[in-house]
């Protein structure tokens, strides 16, 4: 396991299962594949995530992956890297724990606890009710990440949570921080990928959703 320093001593193996919480874990609803619970932990609320694969692959194995070393197993990854994020003082959860069980030689099941940010709301649920000052706001926060060269790997619109004026992202799994001198056609392709999430939402192209989006990026165009 990797522990952050503010949860040493309380973290226990048993936090990353699910039935372990009883009554103070609740399924997480929406996005995602699956796997995903609210736990109360005294006074902090957390969210543990299990990593599960999708497309034709979850069929044979939806939460076994490969082992190749320590250091690239995807929750250890993960970890360190909202560290890094929440040191850079990005809008991203902290993380709590990290771990993950071998199941043989070349495979492994991995887990991630993180703090949960509340009073959120996934932009999924509300991105019809948004004005175009607050998609303005939502493109200078997706701005802020890439000018840092952090690139999302799931940019979707389940993945942005909404409190107020205020945005976040959240599942970094197979995130990472690219260097100033790499291709920049990752910052148009996080771009796409949430493009197409609103669309696929929103059941098709609309006037609204088109004139939503052009707010979008007059404020990422306009941050630095």
């Amino acid at each position: 396991m990797l522990i952050h320093p503010d949860y040493e001593g309380r973290v226990v193996e048993n936090w990353f299962n699910a039935a372990y919480w009883g009554e103070d874990a609740c399924p997480v609803s929406s996005g995602g594949r699956g796997g995903a619970w609210f736990l109360q932990a005294g006074e902090d609320s957390l969210v543990l995530r299990e990593y599960r694969r999708g497309g034709l692959v979850a069929k044979v194995s939806s939460a076994a992956y490969l082992y190749t070393r320590e250091s690239e197993v995807r929750s250890f990854a993960e970890f360190r890297l909202l560290n890094q994020l929440v040191s850079f003082g990005l809008p991203v959860p902290a993380p709590v724990a990290a771990w993950y069980r071998k199941l043989s030689p070349i495979q492994y099941r991995a887990a991630i606890i993180i703090e949960r940010l509340e009073g959120t709301t996934p932009l999924a649920e509300l991105f019809q009710t948004l004005n175009h000052e607050a998609w303005a706001a939502l493109g200078a926060t997706i701005r802020e990440f890439h000018d840092a060269g952090v690139r999302h790997a799931d940019l979707n619109c389940f993945n942005v949570l909404v409190r107020g004026t205020e945005y976040f992202l959240i599942d970094f799994d197979k995130g990472a921080i690219c260097t100033p001198d790499s291709n920049s056609g990752w910052k148009e392709q996080n771009l796409s990928r949430l493009r197409r999430s609103l669309v696929k939402v929103n059941a098709g192209e609309s006037a609204s959703l088109s004139q939503a989006w052009q707010a979008f990026l007059a404020g990422y165009r306009r941050s630095s």
